[in-house]
């Protein structure tokens, strides 16, 4: 089959509310800082009457990346399901004015809302995380768009889509189907806490279906329990063909199963807002590999990406990613 996508990315379709914050305010509503925490509907209600003036984007972490990659000039869909409301309404066009393909049906004859996620961000640039997941925890197997699939180069999955049962059927379904038709799969690790509570059957799963691993330092310290970075990565090595690995102010790794690079971070004038870093690495990593591109220009572009996304408030790019990549002379 004809190439007709980069990457189609598979998630949790979920509306980005961010606000400016404290860690007085976090402390007040019991969350945990620099993490995500689910949260039931009440809980969503009560917490965004209380944060400060917010923005909203349409967001998600595999969200934000195919958005990012849009912003690079690839060819990207997107699996997510909303519900029926202003807010899916609102997240839908929001991703196709970036260009992105969204064809999931939106759930009907259910009064589960579209998800969102409550973003408070603090002064040092931290985000932390409420997220409701509403109508974004019922993807299944059947919002595939399996066409979709088999034409894009990569599939890449988002790791918090890996808590719920029908989450876990829809990437296994993915992977299958892109592995028959001769494609790559990939996926991020997403949270740390998502590693802790489904360590072993994460690790099974990329034995099984997964090409291209994406991780912070702290995930990959989690899934295969040690406090010895290189130890971590030298068990990472041995469970895929290729992983990026984010290591915050230290740049990133990229590891293969017979190479290793070190990547410099991309200077930053100012940390703002965290929001979406790594999502926005992967962006660039993904945009690179789908052009054939080394796979240290792959992780520079990521960089890249995430230092352009760290500088102000929101998890997407305020200006051209492809513009900004070539003013640099990465592509």
């Amino acid at each position: 089959m004809t190439v007709e996508y980069d990457i189609t990315a598979v998630g949790h379709a979920i509306v980005d509310v961010l606000a400016p914050s404290d860690d007085a305010f976090l402390t007040k509503h019991d969350l945990h800082k620099g993490a995500m925490t689910l949260i039931d509907s009440h809980r969503a209600l009560s917490l965004s009457e209380a944060m400060a003036e917010s923005e909203m984007a349409s967001g998600g972490s595999a969200g934000n990346t195919i958005s990012g990659a849009a912003s690079f000039g690839a060819k990207c869909a997107y699996v997510g399901k909303v519900a029926h409301d202003a807010m899916g309404e609102f997240f839908a066009r929001d991703l196709r004015k970036m260009g992105v393909e969204f064809r999931t049906p939106v759930l009907h004859d259910d009064p589960t809302p579209t998800g969102r996620c409550l973003i408070n961000v603090t002064p040092d640039g931290q985000r932390t995380m409420a997220t409701f997941l509403g109508a974004a925890a019922l993807v299944s197997p059947q919002d595939l768009d399996e066409e979709i699939i088999r034409a894009s180069q990569i599939t890449y999955l988002e790791g918090y889509l890996f808590d719920t049962p029908s989450g876990r059927e829809t990437f296994a379904k993915a992977s299958q189907v892109a592995r028959a038709a001769g494609r790559k799969t990939a996926i991020t690790l997403s949270d740390g806490f998502v590693v802790n509570r489904w360590r072993e059957d994460l690790l099974a799963f990329i034995d099984r279906h997964i090409d291209i691993v994406f991780a912070n330092e702290n995930e990959l310290l989690a899934l295969f329990q040690t406090d010895d970075f290189f130890k971590a990565l030298r068990y990472l090595r041995s469970k895929t063909d290729l992983a990026f690995v984010t290591r915050s102010e230290e740049g990133s790794v990229v590891a293969k199963l017979d190479d290793t690079h070190i990547i410099k971070a991309a200077p930053c004038a100012k940390v703002v807002d965290t929001t979406g870093a790594g999502d926005s690495y992967a962006a660039g990593v993904l945009f690179g590999l789908t052009q054939g591109l080394h796979v240290t220009t792959c992780a520079e572009l990521g960089s890249l990406a995430a230092s352009e996304v760290i500088g102000h408030y929101g998890p997407r790019a305020q200006v051209s990613l492809k513009q900004l990549a070539m003013e640099k002379g990465l592509i």
